[in-house]
């Protein structure tokens, strides 16, 4: 049986991670899927956070738009049959609000709405869907197109990861870590006159296993508080 100073110390840090976690909430937003949508296209604009008891409300170039409940942690704002009216002269964003108050709000996300004039590509992952953590992968974009560029991306993130030239039609991902799973795509452009672009490529899934020592320990810890803190509670 634990000691009762221990439990309560560890009850302290406890309340005080939550109450750090609530005073600064991080707000983040992204489209799902990622990228240019064509006209009459649809898309999601998700706002997630670790937030609790408020709701999300969205603004397009500081005007609100809508507002949401909290699903758990996110909240969803779909965008059917795409006009240039969605894209506008504006970006999105989401204000987390409590009590009647901004308590936090993510960077501004931009939504492009584009007629697709070029072939779709096709993105690959080598060695494979799923590798251990430490390793590397190479993920491939191709295109039927001599001038196109293409870029990388991984939903849940708003940032490119990588612009891919004709000449350069991969990106080299070392020593991959746990974070780094998720659904990728590519979409490709041209530029002339205007910018042409293409529709994402099918999404290609990353597993990233991470089978280290350090981690089973941490997990095994893990478990074995929550079995201390149960055995406390029992009569």
């Amino acid at each position: 049986m634990l000691p009762v100073t221990h439990l309560l110390a560890f009850g302290a840090w406890l309340v005080a991670q939550s109450k750090a976690t609530l005073s600064a909430p991080t707000i983040s937003i992204f489209l799902k899927p990622p990228g240019v949508i064509p006209p009459g296209g649809s898309t999601t604009i998700r706002c997630s956070c670790q937030c609790y008891n408020g709701h999300f409300v969205l603004y397009k170039n500081g005007d609100q738009l809508r507002a949401l409940e909290l699903r758990g942690s996110r909240a969803e704002f779909s965008i059917s049959s795409a006009t240039q009216k969605d894209e506008g002269q504006g970006v999105y964003s989401c204000h987390y609000m409590g009590g009647g108050a901004v308590l936090a709000r993510s960077e501004t996300l931009e939504v492009m709405v584009r007629e697709f004039h070029l072939p779709k590509p096709v993105l690959s992952v080598l060695p494979g869907h799923e590798v251990t953590a430490g390793a590397s992968v190479t993920f491939h974009c191709t295109i039927t197109h001599p001038k196109a560029g293409c870029f990388l991306q991984l939903e849940g993130r708003m940032e490119v990861l990588s612009i891919l030239s004709k000449e350069w039609d991969y990106f080299n991902l070392s020593h991959v870590q746990t974070g780094d799973s998720g659904r990728y795509s590519c979409q490709c452009f041209m530029k002339n006159s205007s910018l042409e672009w293409s529709a994402a490529s099918e999404p290609v899934d990353l597993v990233v296993r991470d089978y280290t020592w350090s981690n089973v320990v941490h997990l095994a810890l893990g478990a074995v508080v929550l079995l201390l803190l149960g055995l406390w509670q029992l009569p």
